[in-house]
């Protein structure tokens, strides 16, 4: 009888078309499904917590598959040999035995995702922050950020044409930080619309440019009009950073 299991890994999404497999260039899942075939000599299907776009980053993503193969009850050699033959930007973390029912999309409780955007010319972070450098009010954005803990239609911030069945998600926590001559956004909640985070944060950017006032940031979320809100931010400074699921899910307790 096949056993289920959560894999944790991170990427860097740079050469890739997002997380889902595409008919026209190559995804994480593609390469991680390859490379779990292969070393299990059977076909693996894997279920990912949610698409990540083209360029988009994780340092922290959850998938789950089913496996009838025993080899991954020895796990750190199973996990050395599995990073041996996957690309150099894709990296296993865990593999953990869950229950049949544990679904990496549909049993999470929560996402959190960081948005990257260096504020001096930094060549070591080309492609993995976007570079702005010009000047930001960074009390206005944190301002305008508190708002999206009061609200829960995001429709002003979803990819037009997105089959979403509700526009419904709870924000936990929504906050900007400056580190290390870097502006970090971080965001926490129960789902996110496809583009979501992205649309947030170049929207966020116009306020701190003085083009978007803290009000008018409230009214573009009222209104549930993606028309209103600002150009969606770089998806090169977008990295998934966590995916929250009930404990007992896991038949070893974390």
């Amino acid at each position: 009888m096949a056993q289920r299991y959560f894999i944790e890994l991170s990427y860097k999404g740079t050469n890739y078309h997002g997380w889902q497999i595409q008919p026209n260039g190559n995804s994480i899942q593609a390469e991680l499904e390859k490379a779990l075939s292969t070393l299990l000599k059977e076909d693996i299907t894997t279920t990912g917590a949610g698409r990540t776009d083209a360029g988009v980053h994780a340092s922290f993503y959850v998938a789950h598959f089913d496996s009838e193969h025993d080899k991954i009850g020895q796990k750190t050699k199973f996990i050395y040999h599995l990073n041996s033959v996957l690309p150099t930007d894709i990296s296993v973390r865990d593999i953990v035995p869950v229950k049949a029912e544990a679904h990496a999309r549909f049993s999470a409780l929560s996402r959190s995702y960081n948005y990257v955007i260096s504020r001096n010319k930094d060549p070591f972070s080309l492609g993995l922050s976007w570079q702005f450098y010009g000047p930001l009010n960074v009390d206005l954005m944190r301002l305008a950020a508190d708002s999206l803990l009061l609200h829960s239609d995001f429709t002003s911030f979803s990819k037009v044409g997105s089959d979403n069945k509700t526009a419904i998600c709870k924000v936990y926590t929504a906050n900007w930080e400056e580190k290390d001559g870097k502006l970090i956004f971080n965001i926490r909640a129960d789902r996110f619309l496809r583009n979501m985070v992205r649309a947030i944060v170049g929207t966020l950017v116009d306020v701190g440019r003085n083009k978007v006032s803290p009000d008018e940031f409230i009214r573009i979320i009222d209104a549930k009009d993606r028309s209103l809100a600002g150009s969606s931010a770089p998806a090169e400074g977008l990295y998934l950073n966590g995916v929250e699921y009930p404990v007992d899910l896991y038949l070893n307790k974390r």
